[in-house]
């Protein structure tokens, strides 16, 4: 697989590191992948990397490394400058919440799936009624676990120049805002199922 396997020389400092980068679903690799190697071995975050080759300044993340004229073995050359250790520790902060975030989503999607099946008929009709009200608590419980990380990120207070930090938290806040409006919607659609089953039974009561 030569060709979605690249092994390049990157300068960076006094230090020159071999770099290999392999492509995703067998693709050639991309910027962004030598990008995220470079993160690993050099710990300098993406956004204050700056990668040169042959005098030019790389920045197109998405494009192939071949339609930059790399090939293995070429040279290249990255300046940038390593956060802090007080900003690394606020960043593994904020990705030990990205996984609590995760963690709970992976929580949510299982009870839309239960919703869906439970739509479908994949649960007795008397059964049905008990099952939502349960997946109600769950969601709700989701709920506010997302409302605590939300308080705990607002309260984070970062540095202006802790840049690479204050990216990740207004991207954690966004993604923690969906996944709120996304209980609210498999909450009105456990609702809405509700009232159509109680309508139902009403309905064969009355009859």
């Amino acid at each position: 697989m030569a060709e979605n396997t690249v092994t390049v020389t990157v300068a960076y400092g006094s230090t020159k590191h071999s770099i290999t980068v392999t492509g995703l679903d067998g693709n050639e690799p991309i910027l962004k992948d030598l990008s995220d190697a470079l993160v690993q071995v050099t710990g300098v975050p993406m956004p204050a990397q700056k990668l040169i080759f042959k005098g030019k300044s790389l920045k197109e993340m998405e494009e192939s490394l071949s339609s930059f004229g790399i090939k293995p073995g070429c040279k290249l050359m990255m300046i940038g400058k390593r956060n802090s250790p007080e900003e690394e520790s606020e960043l593994k902060k904020l990705k030990d919440i990205e996984k609590s975030v995760e963690q709970t989503a992976k929580k949510l999607e299982k009870v839309d799936g239960e919703l869906t099946g439970l739509k479908n008929g994949f649960l007795a009709k008397d059964l049905q009624a008990e099952a939502l009200g349960r997946m109600d608590q769950r969601v709700k419980v989701a709920s506010e676990q997302f409302m605590k990380i939300l308080e705990q990120v607002d309260s984070m207070t970062l540095p202006e120049n802790f840049g690479d930090c204050r990216m990740k938290k207004k991207g954690l806040v966004k993604t923690v805002q969906g996944f709120l409006a996304q209980c609210d919607k498999i909450e009105a659609g456990i609702l809405d199922h509700l009232a159509k089953i109680q309508s139902k039974n009403l309905a064969l009561a009355d009859s």
